[in-house]
């Protein structure tokens, strides 16, 4: 009896939907007409401990496979992560401590079942195996592979081309992520496109080890809230999977009309067909981008946290963004008069981190851009009384509840 309900054609279209490599095609329909569950994995060096939505396109796609009654495998690449991936390096990446690895990972796993099923997520650690090899192994799995072939892949090309230094254990580091393939006795291996050349070395070597290659399947980068660069912290172009829900709403309904189309393909489960069907309705006319937006926000709040979350981040983007109320959760500001009855306004919002010097303050309140207690404001000499507190302060879209310190 099969594991699944889905045809082949069924399981295809599902899992390749939003990926940019295929190694191969053929091979993965071969592989799902066994009729058997297929060892699916996917490695993760934990060299930071917060995940963002551009991590979890290839997460959903490891949903998608567990979905359809794969065996999922979450490879903790503490082994690894002490050498460092070079990729998309310049230099040598620095190796992590064994406790920043643990850390890491523990934090990786919480946020990772918030979407995964916990229960059915093998979670394996490649220090399991490859400590295991010893020094005589490692030195076997180099012989497997030359250094002619490790310099096609880009990053080594471009470093050795401009005289940069590249570590001889850089090059390992594609060979044990391999190995975790042979050690697993992978049938597909997920990664994202920047992670192509290591996956396509576990092809190579696999059957050398007596295993027929993987099949390789890779996601695409996730460009950020401005639609240009990819989704980075260090960019501030992020959603934060641990982000609070109008945090999350907020950002996602600052994406373009284009990028929303986009997210809808990588952060949601409805179909290519689905996709469209919304696409041509907005294109019609007879639904407008906002309400597509405000669909998609509300679909991935709902995922990262439930449904009441993402009812109640829409409801306050509505009262605040559209009907310009103030948000319901005004963040308290204290101020030190330093003993004195008044101060100025100026110096006031300054101090309130709601402009960055007195002159751009004074500006703001010159420019009708400042209230109190809903007051427009005109003059920039405008003071303000101790007696005057607590006080609700907006400058711009930003508000605050002022009080005395």
């Amino acid at each position: 009896m099969p594991f699944v309900s889905a045809s082949v054609d069924e399981q295809v279209s599902r899992l390749v939907q939003g990926c940019v490599d295929v190694v191969r095609l053929d091979d993965l329909r071969a592989r799902l007409a066994l009729g058997r569950p297929l060892v699916v994995k996917v490695g993760f060096d934990p060299t930071a401990p917060d995940l963002h939505l551009g991590h979890t396109v290839l997460i959903r796609k490891m949903k998608h496979f567990q979905d359809l009654g794969h065996r999922v495998v979450f490879v903790v690449g503490d082994f690894t992560g002490m050498i460092g991936d070079p990729t998309g390096r310049s230099k040598t990446r620095p190796a992590l401590t064994p406790g920043e690895i643990e850390r890491n990972a523990e934090t990786y796993k919480t946020q990772m079942f918030k979407l995964l099923d916990r229960e059915k997520t093998v979670v394996e650690f490649n220090s399991r195996w490859l400590i295991q090899m010893g020094s005589d192994g490692l030195v076997k799995l180099a012989a497997k592979y030359n250094v002619a072939q490790m310099m096609e892949r880009r990053e080594f090309r471009q470093r050795f081309d401009t005289g940069q230094p590249i570590a001889v254990h850089e090059f390992l580091y594609p060979l044990v992520q391999a190995y975790d393939s042979v050690a697993l006795q992978a049938d597909v291996e997920l990664g994202g496109t920047d992670q192509l050349f290591n996956l396509n070395v576990g092809r190579d070597i696999m059957p050398t080890f007596g295993l027929p290659s993987q099949i390789v399947m890779t996601t695409p980068l996730l460009e950020g809230l401005d639609g240009v660069e990819k989704m980075s912290k260090s960019l501030g172009n992020y959603v934060g999977v641990t982000d609070a829900p109008q945090e999350m709403f907020g950002k996602l309904m600052s994406i373009s009309d284009d990028l929303m189309w986009r997210y809808y393909l990588l952060l949601t489960d409805l179909t290519a067909a689905e996709i469209d069907g919304l696409k041509a309705r907005v294109a019609s006319g007879s639904l407008h981008p906002k309400a597509a937006k405000v669909d998609l926000a509300r679909r991935i709040v709902s995922e990262f946290h439930d449904a009441g979350a993402a009812d109640l981040a829409a409801a306050e983007f509505e009262r605040v963004h559209a009907r310009g109320e103030l948000p319901s959760d005004l963040k308290v500001v204290e101020v030190d008069f330093g003993g004195e009855a008044m101060r100025a306004l100026s110096r006031v919002i300054v101090d309130a981190g709601l402009a960055a010097s007195t002159s751009e303050a004074s500006r703001k309140i010159q420019q009708g851009g400042v209230k109190l207690n809903g007051e427009r404001l005109s003059d920039p000499k405008r003071r303000l009384s101790v007696a005057d507190l607590p006080v609700t302060l907006q400058v711009g879209r930003q508000a605050v509840r002022l009080q005395v310190q």
